[in-house]
């Protein structure tokens, strides 16, 4: 692997990153909600559904799933559901409960969580590591060790972005000062989760 091809895969890979996706969302919300620290920390639950699909689409297994209708349909309904709940949740909010370092009765696991079906629920996710990751192996060489580095590099990128979008978060919690403004936020987040699920219900392959 050349320093061109990893100077080309940084910038095409950030911006996959930085795009507005439910998980990007997800830690917004919960900066705002919580702190920059707490939604940094739940977002380690989206790196690991992240580690577990960068090394499917290394062993080719992710071609797997592409292939089977039923379990792309399975992943397809059950992420597409999960979005629709956290929209719920989000909607149903206390725009009163909430401060820079409480949890309002979720400890960080359980946030890290939710980031981690977030990402697994997607198999949109699996099949972007499947058709952009390889773009930039030289079947040349190590195909592994390739996608090894290619591997870190996005994952050190999603934390920037993950990063971005908590720091922006809180950004936001000071503009929403009061609870009428938080419950708009809250819902309007909802929405847009609730829309990201019925999107993923009824995409289709391609």
């Amino acid at each position: 692997m050349s320093l061109m091809t990893i100077l080309l895969f940084i910038p095409a890979c950030f911006a996959l990153n930085m795009a507005p996706g439910p998980n990007n969302l997800l830690s917004m919300a919960n900066a705002k909600r919580y702190s920059v620290r707490t939604a940094c920390y739940a977002g380690i639950g989206r790196l690991v559904a992240f580690v577990g699909m960068i090394t499917l689409a290394a062993t080719g297994l992710a071609t797997v799933l592409y292939t089977s209708e039923k379990l792309f349909l399975a992943i397809k309904v059950a992420g597409g559901v999960y979005l629709l709940w956290l929209a719920y949740q989000l909607w149903v909010a206390d725009p009163t409960e909430g401060s820079n370092e409480t949890l309002g009765g979720k400890n960080l696991f359980q946030l890290a969580r939710q980031e981690f079906l977030l990402a697994a629920g997607n198999p949109k996710a699996i099949l972007i590591f499947t058709a952009f990751l390889p773009q930039f192996v030289d079947p040349a060489g190590s195909v592994g060790y390739q996608f090894l580095i290619l591997g870190v590099l996005f994952l050190m990128l999603e934390w920037v972005a993950i990063a971005g979008y908590a720091f922006f978060g809180k950004a936001l919690r000071h503009w929403f000062s009061r609870p009428s403004m938080r419950r708009l936020f809250n819902r309007i987040c909802a929405g847009l989760l609730g829309s990201a699920g019925v999107g993923l219900l009824l995409a289709r392959r391609e």
